[in-house]
This record gives structure tokens, C-alpha cells and sequence, in this order.
């Protein structure tokens, strides 16, 4: 008696689909080789922004302390010969307190300025997160 063979037995011949797995993989190494030139990019926006803000917040730093050095040269300087000035018209320590007030007076308006400067300073890198978010949709996109 004969055995009928079985087709389950049967070697199977496994084929490679060789052109579409190297599509694939051109295509994967594509999205990886974007997604790279996108982070570097995003990243050197944010650099950038960030950058900018330091150079305005540097100037008001330096318009808070040429504030300061000029409010106190001006204190020690000017209210001396003002103060002397007004001793000859009212009491010696009323021209004293004259000249206190209107320095203390000038300080406190340069000081308003330069906090005004330091408060309009936008830290938060606006540009770079508005492509992040982009950037999210369009991978977001690329999945469906």
C-alpha cells in the first residue's frame, strides 16, 4: 500500500520580497534622515529665539545698573551743590531734604522704566513651539 503524500509535507518555497523591503527601508531611513534635519533645525530656532531675548534682557540689566550708578553719582554729586545752593534761602537741613526728594523722585522713574523693559521680555520661544506643533500635526498625518 502506498502512502498518498501529504501537502502539508510538502516543502514550502519562502520568496523575499526583496524589492519592497528595500523600498521600505530607503523610506524609513528617508523619515529617520527628516526627522534628524527637523530636530536639528527646531533646535536651532529655539537657539536662536532664545538668543535674542538674552541680548534684550541684557540691555535692560544694563539700563537697571547705568540706573542705579547714575542715581548715585547724581545723590552724591549734584545734592551737595544744590543743597548748598538752597542754604542760603531756607534752613540748611530743609535744602538737604529738598534735594533727597528729587533724586529719590528721578530714581524711582528710572526704575520704572527698566522693570517696564524687563516685563515686555518674552522668554518662552514662541516661533520654535508654533513649528513644534506643526510638526506634530504633519507626523501626526503621516501615521494614518
Amino acid at each position: 500500500m502506498s502512502i498518498p503524500s501529504n501537502p502539508a509535507h510538502q516543502p514550502v518555497e519562502v520568496r523575499e520580497d526583496t524589492e519592497s523591503d528595500s523600498s521600505l527601508g530607503r523610506l524609513f531611513g528617508q523619515l529617520t534622515s527628516d526627522m534628524s534635519t527637523l530636530v536639528r533645525k527646531e533646535i536651532e530656532l529655539a537657539r536662536i529665539e532664545i538668543k535674542e531675548e538674552v541680548g534684550k534682557a541684557g540691555k535692560a540689566g544694563g539700563m537697571l545698573g547705568g540706573t542705579a550708578v547714575a542715581a548715585y553719582m547724581a545723590l552724591l554729586m549734584l545734592s551737595f551743590a544744590v543743597a548748598w545752593g538752597l542754604a542760603a534761602v531756607v534752613p540748611r537741613g530743609v535744602a538737604f531734604l529738598i534735594v533727597g526728594i528729587i533724586y529719590a523722585a528721578v530714581a524711582a522713574v528710572l526704575y520704572t522704566r527698566g522693570r517696564a523693559e524687563l516685563q515686555r521680555l518674552n522668554p518662552t520661544p514662541t516661533q520654535t513651539i508654533e513649528t513644534l506643533k506643526e510638526d506634530a500635526q504633519w507626523a501626526s498625518q503621516l501615521r494614518k
